[in-house]
């Protein structure tokens, strides 16, 4: 990503106000020649982009969740969506169709609007390509550069490994069913009503977060390498104060997947002074949080496991990628 990716991009424009970086993943624009600070109360606008290669019934809706949760990590409130597919040369219209409608689903839930993007067809995909670009507007970015993120909390929101326990329970319930009763594998599906993180960093805006990092690819070791690597700290974080859920867990043996390193849209990193205040903040309104370590200065990212400690290493592939989606006629 550095070498062939971010050192390539250069910035021609003004307006192009914070652009593509480790660990960003939101983009923000404004007017050219308009001081935007988060205390004049202007407005910039912000996108991001992401694509669901999965071929499974609800890639359209968690392409634009994944989308305008960058947004809400980002502090920004999506307004907007445009998509672009890509779909193979073998595709039915009924695909096409399904995938608009999970969109359009996902649009519905979270108050914003389609409002255009592109679709073609290629015999250089072999599944369904989706990407979705949210849009959507933030109060002036303040960066907080005044103060020092050494010694702050990590709290994270609700459960590690959301999306990929409802993805594999809607997508291999026939499997699950020859181990687990029923209403485990409907426990896990309801993991995919959890996913918008809009509402906790909503809250943890007001509280005077200092930054946040929405939880996904590569799961919550993914998460808090890029967290780090964004705000510049090391990390002393405790494995077993990491939530998950038993559903996640259950899911996870079953294909023999790390649950730190699964598909974990729906989670959210929050870096703040008063992490127990933070917490309280998020439970008050239902939404379950706990405090999962601090950031230390250096560039160690410590995770410890009781009496074991480990390093945390780069990014991997994420675990959902070891699972076949691929159904035979």
């Amino acid at each position: 990503m550095k070498r062939s990716v971010l050192r390539q991009i250069n910035y021609h424009r003004d307006e192009v106000r914070k652009g593509a970086g480790v660990g960003e993943d939101c983009a923000f624009f404004a007017w050219s020649g308009v001081d935007i600070t988060q205390e004049n109360g202007h407005e910039m606008l912000a996108a991001s982009t992401q694509t669901v290669t999965f071929p499974i019934r609800k890639a359209g809706y968690l392409a634009v969740m994944a989308a305008a949760n960058n947004l809400a990590a980002s502090g920004a409130e999506p307004f907007a969506v445009t998509l672009a597919l890509t779909l193979p040369t073998d595709a039915r219209e009924e695909q096409l169709k399904e995938i608009v409608k999970q969109a359009e689903s996902c649009c519905k839930e979270l108050n914003i609007q389609i409002a255009g993007g592109h679709t073609e067809v290629s015999n250089a995909v072999n599944v369904p390509v989706i990407s979705a670009t949210a849009i959507g507007i933030a109060a002036g970015r303040n960066d907080h550069t005044e103060r020092n993120a050494v010694q702050m909390d990590i709290v994270m929101s609700k459960w590690i490994g959301l999306e990929g326990t409802a993805i594999l329970a809607d997508e291999k319930e026939e499997e699950l069913t020859k181990r687990y009763p029923i209403g485990l594998i409907q426990a896990a599906k309801e993991c995919g009503k959890c996913l918008s993180i809009a509402p906790e960093a909503a809250i943890a805006l007001k509280s005077g977060v200092y930054a946040m990092h929405d939880i996904r690819n590569g799961g919550i070791f993914g998460a808090l390498w890029e967290l780090s690597r964004k705000i510049g700290v090391g990390l002393n974080i405790d494995l077993k104060k990491i939530p998950v859920r038993q559903e996640t867990i259950e899911v996870c043996e079953f294909y023999d997947l790390n649950p730190y390193e699964f598909l974990s849209g729906g989670a959210l990193l929050m870096v703040t002074e008063n992490g127990d205040a933070l917490v309280e903040a998020l439970m008050q309104e239902g939404i379950s949080a706990a405090v999962i370590g601090m950031t230390t200065g250096g560039n160690d990212k410590i995770i410890r496991n009781q009496d074991e400690t480990r390093y945390l290493e780069p990014t991997v592939p994420d675990e959902i990628w070891k699972i076949d989606f691929v159904k035979e006629d």
